[in-house]
């Protein structure tokens, strides 16, 4: 089972085991905010509720946290694995500046590309060939993005997911 971790400010920080979670709570780190039902972990002299939410008693800054690491597979997940140069099936990544002329890789110069588009492309802008992008990239943010595990979330969490997009 996996828990999420709120932050003193109800931010979501992280998705842990139960085992995590229940390891906190008991050191009185966190407390549980919800729970799964009728789910319980036994020792043996307690039993204890089997955490799903647990709010960090003390605030905790992650720095960078606003920072999503650039990779192949985050670029093809947002552009929905759609190529940047014709909307077809992409299923590999383009510099769109190329790095050969000093392209970085970053998440405004990637974008998902099918084969094709991108061995036409070759080592040239779009601009060199007028090609236009379908697509603006840029960083992706929210919750999904920034904390490991929260794309796949359980029931229980929506509520505290809820409150992080109202503060947004």
């Amino acid at each position: 089972m996996r828990t999420l971790v709120l932050n003193a400010g109800y931010e979501p920080l992280a998705v842990v085991s139960f085992k995590r979670a229940l390891v906190l709570v008991l050191n009185d780190k966190a407390t549980v905010l919800a729970g799964i039902d009728n789910e319980v972990v036994r020792s043996a002299s307690q039993e204890f509720e089997m955490p799903s939410v647990i709010l960090l008693s003390r605030y905790v800054r992650i720095p960078n946290a606003r920072r999503v690491p650039v990779s192949r597979r985050g670029v093809l997940r947002r552009d929905s694995q759609r190529c940047g140069y014709c909307a077809g099936p992409a299923n590999t990544i383009d510099h769109i500046m190329p790095k050969s002329r000093g392209g970085k890789d970053t998440w405004e110069n990637l974008v998902a590309c099918c084969l094709e588009c991108n061995n036409s492309k070759g080592n040239r802008t779009p601009a060199e060939i007028g090609w236009n992008l379908k697509v603006l990239p840029k960083m992706p943010t929210g919750t999904v993005w920034s904390v490991r595990g929260s794309d796949r979330p359980l029931p229980q969490w929506s509520e505290f997911l809820a409150l992080q997009k109202q503060a947004a």
